[in-house]
């Protein structure tokens, strides 16, 4: 066996580990050259969609974490009072990404000025956050957030919260964006996202 396949079988066993929503932070140590982040951005199709186009990012897993209810269901999340958010956990290879790049990326991605949810989205489970697994990270994000709330003029709101559990979403929500591309596009479009996002941030 080659170290290339050895590699991809690795990171294939990860990525599964991922979806079937066993792995905790402290558990999802690098493995194979690659590391992970979870970031709430509102609707985890786009913040998935956005993840993954970023040079580096080697998959982006849609699911729940932050909240106390074991196993929750979309509907679940989506009704409130589970704690939970809808968020990604991404999967990539830190030689050709950093975690303050992925922040950074992030912040550009959402309106972290927004506490009740993010633009036709609305509710707990919908709010940003950046969900920091070590001291590091969490130097890293909060350093990025006050970056970004000078520019957006002292108005930033989303935390940084310590790492907890996380729940990978039912399969049809993972990749949304890429089984059915017509649904996204429109559903994007009517929610406002990249609109808000150009008012805030500008073009990019």
């Amino acid at each position: 066996m080659t170290i290339h396949s050895l590699a991809a079988q690795l990171l294939l066993a990860l990525a599964l580990a991922f979806t079937s929503g066993t792995l905790t932070p402290a558990q999802a140590a690098p493995a194979a050259a690659t590391d992970t982040a979870v970031f709430a951005g509102g609707c985890f199709w786009c913040t998935e969609a956005d993840f993954e186009k970023v040079p580096g990012v080697l998959r982006a897993v849609s699911g729940y974490t932050g909240g106390t209810l074991a196993k929750p269901t979309y509907e679940q999340v989506s009704a409130g009072g589970t704690g939970h958010y809808e968020a990604v956990t991404v999967l990539y290879d830190p030689r050709r990404v950093s975690y303050a790049a992925l922040v950074r990326h992030f912040f550009r991605t959402v309106d972290p000025t927004d506490a009740g949810g993010q633009f036709c989205d609305r509710g707990e489970s919908y709010r940003t956050a950046i969900f920091a697994k070590n001291a590091e990270e969490r130097k890293i994000a909060v350093a990025a957030k006050a970056e970004a709330n000078r520019q957006l003029g002292g108005k930033v709101i989303t935390p940084v919260l310590a790492a907890s559990r996380f729940y990978a979403a039912e399969t049809y929500h993972q990749d949304y964006y890429k089984k059915n591309p017509v649904r996204y596009r429109y559903y994007r479009y009517r929610c406002g996202r990249d609109a808000r996002l150009e008012e805030l941030w500008g073009k990019h």
